[in-house]
């Protein structure tokens, strides 16, 4: 992108080659919605700001598509699951347009099943369909609890953690907050003593 940029502020000719996109060839073969979709790419190698971002993408509608190492597989399913919910549906595309193309389509937790045990090798382009925009009630209030006990152990600010437990759900945020006071309040003010 920068270079591109530089060059048209040159105005010197930006030619595009066509060629395969591992990200459009997937999604087009995936069976997920096309219609809207993010492309995350590799995530970070930091635990919080991988978490952060993967929170985020758990919370929007649009299909995700990341680039998974398959060193990092089972570690990236782990913390799907966790983020996303085992149900989701996924798909694992690998070596595409090569000899050993492989498509996985199923859920985050069959996903674990299947490639905990054996760790595909190649490139692997993952994607997750988007959350459902049903009117299902939001999470239980257990579930929140989890979410901001784990952003709070990670050393988010109470009002950070509450913040990303917040976007994309359908409650406000404080009614949030407010449960995060109830249940770490308390803990958090012992700690600044």
């Amino acid at each position: 992108m920068e270079l591109a940029k530089l060059c048209a502020d040159k105005n010197i000719p930006v030619v595009p080659i066509p060629g395969p996109s591992a990200v459009v060839t997937a999604l087009s073969a995936s069976g997920l919605p096309t219609n809207e979709f993010s492309f995350v790419g590799f995530l970070p190698k930091h635990n919080s700001s991988r978490k952060e971002r993967l929170i985020l993408s758990a919370n929007e509608s649009a299909t995700q598509i990341f680039f998974i190492p398959p060193h990092k597989l089972s570690q990236f399913l782990e913390e799907a699951a966790a983020i996303f919910g085992e149900s989701r549906q996924c798909v694992m595309a690998r070596e595409m347009t090569k000899v050993h193309e492989e498509f996985w389509r199923g859920t985050i937790d069959k996903a674990k099943e299947a490639f905990l045990a054996h760790q595909p090798k190649g490139e692997i382009t993952f994607l997750i369909e988007g959350k459902s925009t049903s009117t299902d009630e939001g999470p239980s209030e257990s579930q929140l609890e989890n979410e901001l006990r784990e952003l709070i152990a990670e050393g988010h600010s109470l009002s950070m953690a509450v913040k990303l437990v917040a976007s994309g759900k359908l409650m406000k945020r404080k009614a949030i907050y407010s449960l995060a006071l109830r249940k770490f309040g308390g803990q958090l003010e012992s700690e600044d003593d």
